[in-house]
């Protein structure tokens, strides 16, 4: 079968996330290319394009593509290189930088000005006829301005991706990839706002006096349990979508995802066990979409151990709320005792903390979704060898393949807040449209994301 480059990461395929472009002067012998090649191999990288770029009398100037894990990893190879006689490394590009340089968004005129009549409609004199609507009708700006297609992306760089708490200036180029996404899959213009408090009631309040300029807030990388108190607050005192989508977003991809896994091994919801590693933004949320979704039996595991009716250790309001309605059978013992017989893994905690033997007294064909990042809690390769008829990772289970159609959706509708019925109604729509064989649709598929958004748009009228 021929594989489409457009559709593989090769970043996924060699668990590399780091890629460079390495300039080298190499003389014009035979065997030069091979001796390159086999000694980025030795130093346990993946090649990639090599193009020649340049032709000298006794040597030629080639970029080479290499993926590599760390930095360290890349001078491991540039070390090997600068072994062999007759090659010179003239500099090395950091791919993944050059991309992210002068940030991954911009904001530009939707409407072209090319001679002063355009400047004046879009401008004084002619825009305040617009503004004199708006004060005579106000809800006329939902399609007289921006609104209609606007989002912000909240954060306070308390809990980036599998960084952590890395502040808010480091975590505006995943703000910025995250608005790239909205504007690539369905036209919505993201605005990053960076929210320099890990006080909730600065978010809160920060957030509400610049509300009016979005149809809708996403909250971004807010640690929990901070990200519980201030999605609540907002989601009282505005009317317009509040979505934390490190909640809502992975849960919603998650079920999809588990959708597809209970068909693929002929299960029905309300029959399945589940076990569930982490009690934060991610976990919480899971757990309340898969009740909703009819699993009637999950137990929670945070650092501390299984979350119960009376445990007092390292608890808070939304663990509480947990205990209440998981763990039917008060279990209290540790992580082997809590796998034993479960069908369904999910993992949001920390990496390599499960072991095969712990996949192994699982129910029969059960499936597991490490899903911590940037390393599951078991591989997926140790997850299978172990008894999971299906295993997925974070790799797989990607947000933005939820939350441009909900959030499109909900505009869409001018949606007052993202229900429940609308994130079941996105993971309903995207297990439908996963092709045979796979587990979830191709997230470059626009087609997949316009589909997601009427399926959100229609839960909410309904």
């Amino acid at each position: 079968m021929k594989m489409d480059i457009n559709k593989t990461s090769w970043q996924e395929r060699y668990r590399a996330s780091e890629i460079y472009t390495l300039q080298c002067k190499i003389s014009d012998k035979p065997g030069m290319l091979g001796k390159i090649t086999t000694a980025i191999g030795k130093a346990q990288a993946h090649v990639g394009d090599i193009t020649t770029v340049g032709i000298e009398s006794h040597s030629k100037i080639r970029d080479i593509q290499v993926y590599c894990t760390s930095k360290k990893h890349l001078n491991e190879v540039t070390d090997q290189l600068k072994a062999i006689e007759g090659i010179e490394i003239l500099s090395v590009k950091d791919n993944v930088l050059e991309i992210h340089r002068r940030g991954a968004i911009e904001m530009i005129s939707r409407v072209p000005i090319t001679n002063l009549t355009d400047l004046r409609m879009i401008y004084t004199p002619g825009v305040a006829s617009i503004c004199t609507k708006i004060v005579e009708e106000p809800e006329s700006a939902w399609e007289l301005t921006g609104l209609c297609d606007r989002v912000a992306i909240v954060t306070d760089g308390t809990a980036v991706l599998g960084l952590g708490n890395i502040g808010i200036l480091p975590s505006l180029p995943v703000m910025e990839g995250k608005a790239a996404i909205f504007a690539e899959f369905t036209g919505i213009s993201a605005v990053p706002i960076l929210i320099d408090s890990k006080d909730p009631d600065v978010i809160v309040e920060t957030v509400c006096r610049i509300a009016q300029s979005f149809g809708a807030i996403q909250l971004e990388d807010i640690s929990a349990p901070t990200c519980f108190e201030v999605e609540e607050k907002l989601q009282a005192r505005l009317n317009i979508p509040v979505f934390h989508d490190d909640q809502h977003g992975t849960a919603t991809v998650l079920l999809a995802a588990l959708i597809t896994a209970l068909k693929r091994t002929n299960r029905k919801p309300q029959d399945c066990t589940a076990i569930i590693l982490g009690a934060g933004a991610a976990g919480h949320a899971i757990t309340m979409m898969l009740l909703e979704f009819g699993l009637k039996d999950i137990v929670v595991y945070d650092s501390v151990g299984a979350i119960y009716k009376g445990r007092t250790e390292r608890m808070n309001p939304y663990k509480h709320k947990l205990a209440e309605i998981t763990n039917k059978s008060n279990i209290k013992g540790d992580l082997l005792e809590g796998f034993k017989d479960r069908d369904i893994f999910i993992g949001v905690a920390q990496p390599d903390m499960v072991s095969k033997k712990m996949i192994s007294v699982m129910a029969k064909n059960s499936l597991a979704f490490p899903l911590s990042n940037p390393k599951g809690e078991i591989s997926v390769d140790d997850a299978l060898s172990a008894g999971a008829a299906v295993a997925v990772d974070g790799r797989t289970i990607n947000n933005a393949l939820a939350y441009p159609g909900l959030f499109r959706g909900a505009l869409d509708v001018k949606a007052k807040d993202i229900t429940i019925d609308m994130q079941l109604a996105a993971a309903r729509k995207l297990a439908e449209l996963t092709p045979e064989g796979m587990i979830l649709p191709d997230i470059l598929d626009r087609e997949i994301h316009k589909q997601v958004a009427k399926a959100v748009a229609d839960a909410y009228k309904e």
